[in-house]
């Protein structure tokens, strides 16, 4: 299963980091290749954004489906693809590391399935673990622009 995982420290509070995390429309916009979002719950909706691995080339739309919030910690997501050859699923973590110090860390991992799923999941191996990277650097320089939060 190709996964990827990173973490990175900012210099704020975890409640300033869990203000900015709660809501999926701040973050969202920050995935590579990102297109669009639409909520149909708190909890559930379709993500679009342009994919660029290897040899897949093209638009991509995944649910993406929280199982939970943990306030100030913890969001855990699932995810499936409009035709069922993609799903996985992965996790924000923030650890509160000082008064003003939170380590923040993105989880992901997609499999493929199908006829071509060996060969998608052989490119995903390197595109997943770039992908988290990132997806988190870019939470954490967007947390830390001045007067952001």
């Amino acid at each position: 299963m190709p996964s990827g995982m990173h973490q990175v420290e900012v210099d704020l509070p975890i409640y300033k980091v869990w203000n900015f995390v709660k809501d999926m429309d701040n973050w969202a916009p920050l995935i590579p290749g990102y297109i669009q979002h639409r909520k149909f719950t708190n909890r559930q909706s379709i993500w679009e954004f342009y994919s660029d691995i290897g040899i897949i080339k093209k638009k991509m739309s995944l649910m993406v489906t929280i199982k939970e919030w943990i306030e100030p910690t913890k969001v855990t997501f699932d995810l499936k693809g409009e035709s069922g050859k993609l799903s996985g699923g992965g996790y924000y973590l923030a650890e509160s590391i000082g008064k003003n110090k939170t380590r923040i860390t993105g989880h992901l991992d997609i499999t493929a399935r199908g006829a071509m799923g060996r060969m998608v999941n052989e490119v995903l191996k390197s595109y997943v673990p770039k992908v988290t990277e990132e997806m988190v650097m870019a939470i954490a320089a967007k947390l830390e622009e001045p007067n952001r939060i």
